[in-house]
């Protein structure tokens, strides 16, 4: 299911922060081995350890996180993750499980059409209004059959679903992001408090995500929400690669960035700045994306179908690839005639080199 979004359009009060929430980062991360399939960039924990999940183990992911995906956000801060999974195990199960059909309840209708059903009774009342309770909301392109007659059966027994969250939580958190987490906390420590330190505080809405995130917003990734936000929540990430992640917490947007260092900060994080290069290079590291920048760098702003056309590229391949330049900043897409058009980030290009020199001269 789509995961829950928010438009950064500043109310009449609201904080900015920076901060190493280690639930959202790990949930994130664990969200993150499922977009792999579709998005490249991502890096090699995430690949690793998506490679490393035997097949049923990849289902229960699935199962899990995207599943019951609005029944693992929190609705307020945990010192770290285990906590986290303790206050899950003690939550009475028929709250947890209310909080899975909240999210759907409260998230925006894709559709325009509105919904027959009104009660979780009614939504529960078998698999096939559970599944067209979902389509009716989401549209059948947003949902996956098979995966949500899986989460029906949880839905509809609390204690089980509780059993099985908590059980897949613990194990991911033992094997695989528990040694992570000790790698990457130091250095996303250091991210938030020079972001901090930059005075992104002081900041309107807009100018601080764009400082802090190092992209122009793009207002159709922040649908507006139907209440106002008065808490935005940076959290930096070491899994995230290029891209953005949103969640909407009560009157908080947490926004997930890839963890890196503001221009002219004064703290000195050679993993950090390690951190950020290899997440700009890898867009490069890839022939169909070298050659994607070459032909626009030729022949200028280039509509999508253009790109597909020239370079022999099926659809699927060209949206991953565009995703991930765009993400990085080596392309600027807007919207032309009804299509997408990219063109060169020189800019972005020029500063990716010089941040390589800038790195390599503190390592000399």
């Amino acid at each position: 299911m789509p995961a829950p979004t928010a438009s950064l359009v500043r109310p009449q009060i609201a904080t900015i922060e920076v901060s190493v929430d280690p639930v959202y980062n790990a949930l994130h991360s664990l969200m993150s081995i499922i977009k792999a399939a579709h998005l490249s960039g991502l890096g090699d924990w995430v690949l690793n350890t998506r490679d490393a999940l035997t097949t049923a183990e990849m289902q229960n992911h699935r199962l899990v996180v995207e599943g019951l995906h609005y029944a693992l956000y929190p609705q307020r801060h945990f010192p770290s993750f285990p906590t986290y999974i303790d206050h899950l195990e003690k939550m009475d199960p028929f709250v947890l499980r209310d909080r899975l059909l909240d999210g759907y309840f409260n998230l925006s209708c894709m559709r325009d059409e509105p919904s027959p059903y009104s009660t979780y009774e009614e939504v529960l009342r078998s698999p096939e209004s559970y599944l067209d309770f979902l389509i009716n909301r989401f549209g059948s392109e947003h949902v996956d059959p098979d995966l949500e007659r899986h989460a029906y059966t949880y839905a509809v027994n609390p204690t089980a679903m509780q059993i099985l969250i908590v059980s897949h939580l613990r194990m991911m958190w033992d094997r695989f992001l528990a040694a992570e987490w000790t790698r990457i906390e130091p250095m996303l420590t250091d991210s938030a408090a020079a972001f901090n330190d930059a005075g992104v505080k002081r900041m309107d809405i807009h100018e601080a995500a764009e400082f802090i995130t190092g992209q122009p917003l793009k207002q159709k990734e922040w649908d507006p929400p139907e209440q106002d936000i008065h808490r935005y929540v940076f959290v930096p990430s070491a899994h995230i690669g290029p891209y953005i992640g949103h969640f909407l917490q009560g009157d908080s947007l947490v926004i997930l960035f890839g963890a890196r260092l503001p221009e002219g900060t004064t703290i000195h994080a050679p993993d950090l700045s390690r951190n950020e290069i290899a997440v700009r290079l890898n867009a490069l590291a890839d022939d169909t994306r070298l050659r994607i920048l070459r032909y626009i760098a030729d022949n200028g702003e280039q509509r999508s179908q253009d790109i597909i056309s020239a370079l022999n590229l099926s659809q699927s391949a060209a949206s991953r690839h565009l995703k991930q330049l765009s993400a990085t900043g080596y392309l600027s897409e807007r919207r032309c005639e009804g299509a997408k058009c990219y063109s060169l980030g020189e800019d972005r290009l020029r500063d990716t080199f010089q941040a390589v020199l800038a790195y390599l001269a503190v390592i000399f």
